[in-house]
This record gives C-alpha cells, structure tokens and sequence, in this order.
C-alpha cells in the first residue's frame, strides 16, 4: 500500500498512516457485511482511481475472484466512487452489478480524516446466497452500517488504538450489542457460551454487562469500578476477564455514527486454552531453568570436591589430572548458569569463552596472557557445552606445552562465523606464540588425554573438524570449523 499510494497519490504520510490505521481494523467492517471492502485513493492528476488494499469477509461468500489490489480505473467509469468522494457521503444508490453471473450489491464509502475525504471503500455483497436474515445477521448488519458513518464522519477508526487483529477477537468468536446505558441488546451464541464458561448461569440480554461482568471476576473495590466502565463499552479498549472457571477476551468499540453515543460493540473471546497453555509453558521454562541452576550448582560441588582432593595428594601428577577435572567440570558449570539465566536453550557463547579463557589462564599467572577476538554469537546448548570443553582442553593445552618455564606469550581465541545462509559455520582458531609443534607431531593420533577429549566432541558431538598445525612465524595454531544454527537477525 505504501508504494502504490507514493507512487500514484498526493497523501500525506500522515494521511498514510490513517489509512493503515483503517486496514488495521476494516476486517470487523467486512465481516459484519458480509462483503468485499475494496479502498479506492484518487490519482494526483485526479482523473483515476488505484485501489491500495482489499479485504474479503470470513462470514459470507467473495465478490471477487481476483486480486484487485493496483487496479487504476479512470473517473467516471464508476459513478458510485466519484458521488461518495465529491458529496462526502455513503451511496447506495444503484442497481445490482453482475459478475461472472453473480448479482452484487455496491455500496461507496467515503473515509474521512480531519475533514478532507481520502478515498473510498467500496462494499461489495454477494447477493447469491441472500436469504431471509436471522436476529444475528440484523445485528452485524446495523453494527457494520453504524460503523461505515462512524468511517464517513472520520470517527473510525480510533487514533492512537492500532489493534493486532491476529490477536484481538473477531465478529465471529462472538459479539455482544449494547444499547447507550450499557445494557445488553443482543449476545451471539459464542458469546453467551464464552459468559457461561466464565459462570453465568443467566441470559445476557437486558442485563447491564458491565455489572454482569464484575460479579463474575473474583477483583473487587476499585479494579472492580474500572470493569464495569470498561465492559460498558464508553471506551474503545481491550481487556481480559479472568474468573474461577475460565478467561475472556474483550474488546469494547463505542457506536458514534451521527456523533451521539448510542451504543457499544463488544467483541469477545474464550481464550481459556490458551492462557492455560501459556502458563505450562512459563512453568515449563521456569523448570528447566531450574533444573540448568541445579546442575551447575552440583557440577560446583563436584569440582570442590576434587579440588580438597588435590591439595590432599602427594602426587604431584594425581594432583594435576585433578586441577584438570576441575577445569572440566567448571567449563561445563558455565554453561549450566549462563543456561539458567536465559528463556530459551540457546546462550550467547561469547561471555562463555571469555569466562573459560579467565578459568583457565589462571594455571600460568601472569607470564601468559589470554584474549578472545570476533564473535562466537548465539549458540545451542547441545553446542554450547561440548565447545566449552574443546575450548577448555585447547587453551588449556596451549598454556601447558606451548611455552618454557619463565617464558612470556600471548593465546589468542578467534571466532568466526562463515558458511552460507543455508549450512552457517562457525571457524574457531586458537594460536599461541610459543615453541611450536614437536617434529612428527600428527594431532590426530598422537596427544594427551586433553586432546583425545578434543577430537571426540569435535568430531563426535559436534559434526565439525579438528586440526593443529605449525604457526610460519612461530607457534601453533588449532582449527575448529563446526556447523551450527543460523542466529536471528534483529
């Protein structure tokens, strides 16, 4: 809508933005027709019309077939169009048109804004299926009629209330007809049954809803003063009701077709599922984010536990592989906390790598200095955990081997994310400045326990691949080329 009316009209972007407001909203206009609404803007030279956006109705057969949306039609071939635009007025005069053997009823609309007219609905009803209407089609006809002089007048929609309609409810989830004074006309059976699941044992009809509504939510004093304003429909608001045996959604629109009040549609919902199952999954991911700070405060236990044992051993080897579980154990713990603290199973491994790198260094204090650079970015925790091990064993490894006694250095963590959009990568390097690789030194049968750690969850739990080799200016690098999940983009 936005390219066709920039590019054939003279709107403002504040008319724009009315218009959008309108689109927002027309499907109640639609549905309570039970016809295709068609918005039709004048041209800047003023001599066609272009169609910007088109709705068909979820309660009665289409008009039309086809897409009518950037149809441009030159003024006067539709008399109807030019009469509502000039006169400010809805027309209905007219014979049926037929279409494809089909009689169609064609009423214009004008959409009023701050006293100019924008352009023009056109209603178009199926007259195939016409049959003597019930109490409840009356009802949306004098609802959509009311509504269509609110839209003349500039009364409707309302600023400032933009509604998402894949959220707020529809003419069909039920609706409930209030006469000035709040007191309930008419109530369709989908609403009469959504008021019977929330405890009415009563009609609605002649009752005020309001004060009906109050008595059944369980909140009293002045939350129960603002729902009786509120269901009484003064007010173009949405709101929930919440009582012992279920929850309803609300949504009240006020009736102003002459500039009077002389009534309120209220559209409403049975939303008892699916608050229910709202609150299993809150409760689900509150459990699991417990279960995550469970283990990681077991995983700490575990590893001062092993930490008393190794001050205990004589050992000086026992007391290392010891110092080396801890290390493990504390990569997997972070993990676990950083999981604790986040909605989903997915954690921002960047805070992870860098809490690793601060872990780990502290076996070479202050000869070796460690830094990450790049971006590790959002991560699966079936991703997450075994690369903080890799992470752990590697920098670990470096630290130990890579460098003399008293020698200074520097590893480095570098992460990249690469691939395509379809197969993401994520290429991690770890490179220290330090003596090198023994000569012979074949990473992928030779090592220490850490490494054999390493190539099994590289290639094991990880799907990715593993390689060390020779630095030309020195030291040794570490390859990890891993497949992971494509982050969202914001």
């Amino acid at each position: 809508m936005n390219d066709l009316v920039r590019q054939h009209t003279a709107l403002s972007d504040s008319d724009l933005e009315w218009l959008h407001l309108l689109v927002s909203e027309w499907q109640l206009l639609s549905d309570l027709s039970f016809a295709d609404l068609v918005l039709w803007v004048p041209t800047l030279d003023g001599t066609r019309y272009v169609s910007v956006a088109q709705m068909r109705p979820n309660t009665g057969p289409t008009s039309y077939q086809d897409d009518m949306v950037g149809h441009l039609v030159p003024r006067g071939r539709r008399p109807m169009l030019d009469s509502a635009l000039d006169e400010g007025r809805i027309v209905r005069e007219g014979d049926p048109e037929w279409r494809e053997e089909v009689p169609v009823r064609v009423e214009s609309i004008p959409v009023r804004r701050e006293g100019r007219v924008l352009g023009v609905i056109a209603r178009n009803t199926n007259l195939l299926t016409v049959r003597t209407p019930s109490r409840l089609e009356l009802t949306y006809l004098q609802s959509a009629s009311d509504l269509a002089q609110m839209i003349a007048a500039g009364t409707f929609p309302f600023p400032g209330q933009q509604v998402d309609m894949d959220a707020s409810p529809r003419a069909g989830d039920g609706l409930i007809r209030l006469d000035a004074d709040g007191v309930v006309q008419y109530a369709s059976p989908n609403a009469l049954s959504a008021y019977h699941r929330l405890g009415l044992a009563a009609d609605l009809v002649g009752h005020h809803l309001g004060q009906a509504t109050a008595e059944l939510a369980p909140a009293r004093g002045p939350v129960d003063e603002a729902l009786v304003k509120l269901a009484s429909g003064w007010a173009p608001r949405e709101f929930e009701v919440e009582g012992d045996e279920g929850v309803i959604q609300l949504r009240a629109i006020p009736l102003k077709p002459k500039g009077t009040h002389i009534g309120s549609l209220v559209l409403l919902r049975d939303v008892t599922e699916l608050r229910r199952r709202e609150r299993e999954l809150i409760t689900k991911d509150a459990t699991i984010r417990e279960i995550h700070h469970r283990v990681k405060n077991n995983l700490q236990t575990v590893a001062a536990l092993l930490r008393l044992q190794s001050r205990r051993m004589e050992s000086e080897q026992g007391r290392e592989a010891l110092n080396e579980a801890v290390r493990r154990v504390g990569s997997i713990a972070i993990v676990h906390e950083t999981l604790s603290q986040t909605l989903d199973e997915r954690v921002e491994f960047d805070e992870i790598a860098d809490r690793v790198l601060a872990m780990v260094a502290e076996i070479a204090p202050g000869k070796v200095t460690t830094r990450r650079t790049g971006r590790f970015g959002i991560l699966d925790a079936e991703v997450a955990t075994p690369l903080s091990m890799v992470l752990t064993e590697v920098v670990q490894n470096a630290l130990e081997h890579a460098f003399d006694q008293e020698q200074h250095g520097t590893v480095e963590v570098t992460a990249v994310r690469g691939g395509s959009r379809t197969e993401p990568r994520l290429l991690v390097t770890v490179q220290d400045n330090g003596r090198g690789l023994p000569e012979g030194f074949d990473p992928h049968r030779t090592g220490n326990l850490g490494l054999q750690i390493v190539r099994t969850l590289v290639e094991g739990e990880l799907g990715g691949t593993f390689d060390m080799v020779r630095r030309p200016e020195g030291g040794t690098q570490v390859l990890l080329d891993l497949p992971v999940r494509a982050e969202k983009q914001h």
